[in-house]
C-alpha cells in the first residue's frame, strides 16, 4: 500500500507538527470521495494551490452510511484510500468515521480547512472549529456541477437500471 496512507491519527498528528516546525502550510479538505470524478480532482489540486502539504480526511465506510444512507458506500474505505493517494497532489490520508470532521481538525490543527463549492464559508459544519484554533477556510474547487448522485443517475439510465 502507498506510504501515503496514514490510518493512525495520532502518526498523522507527529507527521504534521513536525511538517509545521519545517515551516509547511498545512491544508486538510474532508469528504466521501465515494465514486471519484472530475469535480473532486479539481478539488483536491485547488485545495492544494492553498499551501505545502494537503491531508485528506476520508469519511470511513461506517461515517459515510450513517450520512448518506443503506447504499453507501459503494467502494469501500480500503479502495478509496488507495485510489487518493495515487492523486499527485494528495500528501497523507487519514480516515474518521465521526458525523463531522472536528475532531481531526482538532487534533492536527492545519492552517487551512478546505471544502468544496457546494459549501460556503459559513455553512461549513466544521467552521466554529477551524476558528477556534485560529485556522482559515477556503472554498476550493469549480462550481458544484459533478456529484456522485447525479454520476448514478447517469449510469442508471444509460443502461435502463431502476
Amino acid at each position: 500500500m502507498n506510504k501515503k496512507i496514514v490510518k493512525d491519527r495520532s502518526a498523522l498528528a507527529n507527521i504534521i507538527k513536525s511538517l509545521k516546525k519545517q515551516g509547511k502550510k498545512i491544508v486538510l479538505t474532508n469528504g466521501g470521495f465515494n465514486l471519484l470524478h472530475v469535480g473532486h480532482v479539481r478539488s483536491l489540486f485547488d485545495a492544494k494551490s492553498r499551501g505545502d502539504i494537503l491531508v485528506v480526511a476520508l469519511n470511513g465506510d461506517r461515517s459515510l452510511k450513517a450520512l448518506k444512507g443503506k447504499n453507501y458506500p459503494m467502494i469501500p474505505e480500503d479502495h478509496r484510500l488507495q485510489i487518493l493517494a495515487a492523486i499527485e497532489c494528495v500528501d497523507y490520508v487519514t480516515v474518521f468515521n465521526e458525523p463531522t470532521a472536528d475532531s481531526i481538525l482538532l487534533q492536527l490543527k492545519p492552517h487551512i480547512h478546505a471544502k468544496g463549492t457546494d459549501y460556503s464559508k459559513n455553512s461549513i459544519l466544521e467552521r466554529d472549529t477551524v476558528l477556534s484554533y485560529g485556522g482559515e477556510i477556503a472554498i476550493v474547487g469549480d462550481p458544484k456541477n459533478h456529484s456522485t448522485s447525479n454520476l448514478v443517475d447517469l449510469i442508471r439510465k444509460k443502461y435502463n437500471l431502476t
